[in-house]
């Protein structure tokens, strides 16, 4: 667990989340409109220092891998100037240094941003040094924070690239007084979702989830004070981080989620991301672990000796994963194939079970899972598996979303809740919900926005039908229909206005098949006289 004992805790005493840093932000006179003002800048700057890199040799697919880690450094340092500073005014002419409870990291000597920034050559071998640094002397903390990026590679970065780079962000005031945490988090997740943007056709849904999407998921899942949280494909954070945004909205204390928040993410630039991410929101003391969820879960339970669990657990894992270790599955210490075995080409199941198994076995446990249309309906071994769930009554709702929703595939998604405890009234029941026509247009994407969320996860609520939307379908329905989830088989969309009377209806037919037909005539005829049609 990650805990930085009684200094951290007077350290983040007045971190109480969103609401808390807005309203301070009001106490120092200063206005909502004046605090959007400020971030709306922040972004803007840190996105004009960001695209420092354009035109480089850096592929801008790999940006977020050198610039968030950038960001958080700068970070750092400005906060542990404001820090000297403090301390220099409370200890009058004493060392500050001989105060370290006055820093809420380490910053080793030489490895501060300014000792960066005033080298002349090996600029990228001095930054690495530096991050490497502040790792090792806060270990607890930031052990491997700032990934792998490779500084020292002069064919990417030469030194007066990295200079210029440097020279961005040197402008960029990052400590406390000028981005609290709510503006600065608020900033990072900016500059996530700029990178999911720029990376969409290289798999950005592998680290991004549409945030509107998360906060749907969550509303649904409806997170409480002091629960614990957890998601095993955690990508950059979003969703533990909307999970306390929640409860902060609702008036509660992000402090009670200290030591509750837990995270695996397979991929090492990401998962540092998402430690980034949490503490530059004032998150202190949760566990994001660096592994492969389906091979090698982290988080477990010595006790009972199985898998740690916890209160919701949500997460938006890649569509149907090929080679994701069913080799392992077919004699799982885990026991998470309690439902069978999933096939090869096709790992949506495993996580779903891996969730499962992850689900306190309280009646709180509850969890939301993004799955592919595919998952709801095919036969065989994930038909076998769907009708365990269904027969055992852990599902309690599908609701299926429009297409080109989420970053990395054109393809419609779809979230499915289960449940260890249903409401007396929705036991033996699922709700379907058909919400492919929530979405506005985009150019190149669509988008979920808050009416539509607020409108499903209002049907969701109520648990009850609603024409041409929402089904609330029994066990014996499901039965009937080969226990497929299907959503066309419960809820169809309505019939157009303008569908003509059938006997106008089958003329068009007629002409329109008279014309192919003569079209194919000619075609057949040009062929023929050109020689290429015997």
């Amino acid at each position: 667990m990650w805990s930085q004992g009684n200094r951290a805790n007077e350290a983040v005493a007045s971190m109480g989340g969103r609401m808390k840093s807005k309203m301070q932000a009001l106490a120092k006179g200063q206005s909502l409109a004046q605090a959007a003002t400020c971030a709306s800048g922040l972004k803007s700057a840190l996105w004009d220092a960001a695209n420092t890199l354009r035109g480089s040799a850096v592929d801008r697919t790999d940006w977020k891998g050198y610039i968030l880690p950038l960001l958080f450094f700068k970070r750092i340092s400005d906060v542990w100037d404001e820090e000297t500073a403090e301390a220099q005014e409370m200890y009058g002419e004493a060392d500050p240094s001989l105060f370290p409870e006055v820093h809420r990291f380490v910053v080793p000597e030489g490895c501060h941003w300014n000792d960066v920034r005033n080298v002349a050559t090996n600029v990228g071998a001095a930054l690495r040094r530096a991050m490497q640094e502040i790792e090792r002397a806060n270990p607890d903390t930031l052990f491997r924070v700032f990934g792998n990026a490779d500084w020292g590679d002069k064919e990417k970065f030469s030194d007066e690239l990295l200079k210029d780079l440097i020279e961005g962000f040197a402008g960029i005031d990052l400590g406390n007084s000028a981005a609290s945490t709510d503006v600065l988090g608020d900033a990072y997740e900016y500059l996530v979702g700029k990178f999911a943007d720029v990376t969409r056709r290289k798999k950005a849904g592998e680290f991004y989830t549409p945030r509107s999407v998360v906060r749907m998921m969550i509303e649904i899942l409806d997170p409480q004070e002091g629960e614990s949280i957890y998601d095993p494909a955690c990508g950059t954070g979003g969703m533990l981080l909307g999970a306390i945004d929640h409860v902060v909205r609702k008036g509660g204390d992000a402090r009670t989620f200290y030591g509750k928040i837990y995270g695996q993410e397979k991929n090492l630039t990401t998962s540092a991301i998402a430690r980034m991410n949490l503490v530059l929101h004032g998150i202190e003391d949760f566990q994001i672990v660096r592994e492969d969820t389906l091979r090698s879960p982290a988080f477990t339970d010595s006790s009972t000796g199985g898998l740690g669990t916890f209160d919701c657990v949500i997460a938006n894992p890649p569509f149907s994963l090929k080679e994701w270790g069913r080799d392992l599955w077919e004699a799982d210490p885990w026991s998470r194939a309690a439902f069978g075995i999933p096939p090869v080409k096709y790992g949506d199941y495993a996580f779903v079970q891996h969730m499962i198994a992850s689900m306190t076995t309280t009646g709180k446990g509850r969890m939301a899972v993004v799955l592919p249309h595919g998952a709801l309906f095919r036969k065989d071994a994930e038909g076998t598996i769907r009708t365990a769930l269904l027969k055992q009554d852990l599902i309690e709702a599908v609701i299926g979303l429009a297409p080109n929703l989420f970053y990395g595939t054109q393809l419609a998604g779809s979230i499915v809740i289960l449940r260890r405890k249903k409401a007396a009234n929705r036991k033996n029941k699922v709700i379907i919900i058909e919400a492919s026509r929530l979405f506005r247009k985009g150019h190149a994407q669509n988008f979920l926005d808050h009416e539509h969320s607020e409108q499903i996860v209002s049907w969701y609520q109520a648990f009850e039908d609603v024409e041409d939307r929402v089904k609330v379908a029994s066990l014996e329905e499901i039965e009937k229909e080969g226990w497929t989830l299907n959503i066309s088989r419960y809820v169809l969309p309505p019939l157009g206005e303008d569908i003509p009377p059938l006997p106008e209806a089958v003329a068009a037919f007629k002409t329109a098949l008279a014309d192919a037909r003569e079209a194919e005539d000619h075609l057949r005829k040009v062929l023929t006289e050109g020689g290429w049609l015997q």
